[in-house]
């Protein structure tokens, strides 16, 4: 191993060099604080790298052990702790939701199935009532909203990304079903036998490893961005209500109560080892089957999303390779899988090439799916195999 590359820590192998020197790079430019990476091969750790400041003063370096908000790139974890429910019998796919949780079938969601909740196909991206801020970090009172929300569209006829909505409506049925809260679920059942730091709730020993994140001052992302951005100041649409009901969504991520509530759509904390390591657990075969892994990576859901206002495509809990659109490749394969999380954290992988990959940023762009810097990574790191 080789850690020869200046001001960036940690180890990688000689053949990914380039890709070590493009992170120093992107450290440097304007707006940049701190980031990590790291990239499996085959089940072998080949990167393991980061650099930069953790805190928005400048002052303090990021560490090894360094945690950040990882947004939505949890999804895929807490998806995968429901499909274990589903390896083990205890869950079904196609069967409605209400057979686990009966107040579920309220306001017209009596056939909703496990399948759809996953597939992003429910018709519940958002909430319609408006709900006080301090409703966000209330579990009871997010579930008993969900339970009398109608559907925003007939559902299984469309889909429509669900950027909060999807951590209760999994999270809940994992809880009916699993006896315990998402967060301690994932823990027991991922984070711990796989040795990741992986954190839906922080604890107190935790929480001063944590680095702020803030966005990156003038930054636009692109035409995707500034679609969804305008959609989301018309507080009445769909859009608008994903993103800002309860109000507090999208202002709390470095308040205390958010990093310690559990909404494992959005509010996990992880380093890029935890990220990387998931995917290197799913592709070694050690969290899922490979019936269900196949489940998982099959296109369930493709076409214009009701939620994001752009082209998407999803599988069970991840986002599947769009290799023709700017916005939604992740610069390698054609099977990749994974998710992307605000501002710029990326967990993916690529079965055909044995890669697993996680990138975490504390400084957030703007962009709403892909960030440019984690594809560019990627890139670069198909052209040193």
């Amino acid at each position: 191993m080789n850690n020869s590359v200046q001001s960036i820590q940690g180890t990688f192998e000689p053949d990914f060099a380039p890709v070590v020197h493009m992170l120093q790079d992107m450290l440097q430019q304007p707006g940049q604080r701190g980031a990590a990476l790291c990239i499996y091969q085959h089940g072998q750790r080949v990167v393991d790298v980061w650099g930069g400041v953790a805190d928005r003063a400048g002052q303090q370096p990021w560490q090894e052990d360094t945690l950040v908000n990882i947004f939505s790139s949890g999804k895929p974890v807490l998806a995968v702790a429901l499909l274990q429910l589903v390896g083990e019998g205890r869950l079904e796919l196609d069967a409605p939701v209400a057979r686990y949780w009966p107040e579920f079938a309220q306001a017209g969601k009596a056939a909703i199935s496990v399948r759809q909740l996953l597939a992003h196909r429910s018709g519940l991206s958002a909430l319609g009532e408006p709900l006080a801020a301090e409703a966000l970090f209330d579990w009871q009172c997010m579930i008993a909203a969900l339970e009398v929300q109608q559907p925003w569209w007939t559902p299984g006829a469309a889909h429509g990304y669900a950027p909060m909505t999807y951590g209760w409506l999994l999270g809940e049925l994992i809880r009916r079903v699993d006896g315990c809260m998402p967060g301690e679920a994932i823990a027991r059942r991922i984070a711990r036998p796989l040795e990741l730091e992986f954190h839906v709730g922080l604890q107190p020993a935790q929480l001063e490893r944590v680095s702020d994140v803030s966005r990156i001052k003038n930054a636009l992302g692109d035409e995707v961005a500034q679609r969804l951005y305008a959609r989301m100041l018309q507080a009445k649409t769909l859009t608008g209500k994903a993103f800002t009901n309860p109000p507090s969504m999208m202002t709390s991520t470095n308040k205390l109560e958010w990093r310690v509530m559990q909404q494992p759509a959005a509010n996990a904390h992880a380093d890029a080892r935890a990220l990387a390591g998931f995917y290197n657990g799913l592709l070694q075969g050690r969290l899922l089957d490979q019936q269900l892994l196949r489940e998982m990576q099959l296109e369930h859901s493709h076409g214009m999303d009701r939620t994001l206002l752009a082209q998407t495509r999803f599988g069970l809990g991840c986002m599947l390779e769009q290799p023709g659109l700017a916005y939604a490749s992740y610069g390698l394969g054609p099977r990749a899988f994974g998710h992307p999380g605000a501002g710029g954290t990326l967990g993916c992988a690529d079965p055909d090439y044995g890669l697993a990959i996680g990138f975490v940023t504390n400084s957030m762009d703007a962009y709403v799916m892909m960030d440019p810097r984690a594809q560019a990574l990627n890139r670069c790191l198909l052209a040193c195999l």
